[in-house]
């Protein structure tokens, strides 16, 4: 009878792929990179490590799916609110709400991680957000449009200046910045810095 259930429950297809991503996200976050390894992941969901070696393979191509399926849980999209000051607002909310999937990225930095991949941080970064659409620069294109900044004081470092300033804090911190501080971000830097 038992034998009968389990087929029953069985997992297949993209479902067994966020189950396994699920229990190797749950062993980074336990056990960090370092003590990462495909049997444990497979302990953990229930399978073998020949169902993980199918789709993943290395601990390093593992990783990077498991933190881009938590990365996708918090979409960064914020709504045209026809108004630059609170759709910067809420892009710093919904990126504050990632905050413990960049901690363990963080944690990563330190750990064999680079050495196994041979990548830089950056690389790291890229590989992560790839396929993202850069909700900032819709956000800046909308206010441009609408007037209110100066695409012209939008300098490449301009830019990025708040997604710097978040990653700083993040990783300075390995904690999301208070509301009282992304307000702060918004009002007395980058605004006073674009505003025409």
């Amino acid at each position: 009878m038992k034998a009968v259930n389990a087929i029953k429950t069985r997992r297949r297809g993209a479902e067994l792929e966020r189950a396994l991503l699920d229990e190797a996200w749950n062993e980074l976050v336990e056990h960090g990179y370092a003590k990462l390894t495909m049997e444990a992941v497979a302990s953990r969901a229930g399978t073998s490590r020949s169902v993980l070696a199918r789709r993943w393979d290395s601990r390093f191509s593992l990783t990077i799916a498991a933190i881009r399926q938590q990365l996708a849980r918090y979409p960064l999209e914020v709504a045209d609110r026809g108004e630059v000051r609170s759709e910067l607002l809420a892009f710093l909310e919904r990126v504050s709400e990632r905050t413990a999937v960049i901690a363990v990225v963080f944690s990563l930095l330190a750990s064999e991680y680079f050495q196994d991949s041979s990548s830089p941080p950056r690389e790291l970064r890229e590989v992560l957000i790839d396929g993202e659409t850069n909700e900032l620069a819709a956000i800046l294109h909308r206010a441009v449009g609408r007037g209110e900044i100066d695409s012209q004081k939008l300098t490449p470092s301009i830019k990025t200046l708040l997604s710097d300033l978040f990653r700083h804090h993040a990783i300075m911190n390995l904690s999301a910045p208070s509301k009282e501080l992304r307000t702060s971000w918004v009002d007395e830097i980058f605004l006073p810095l674009v505003r025409i």
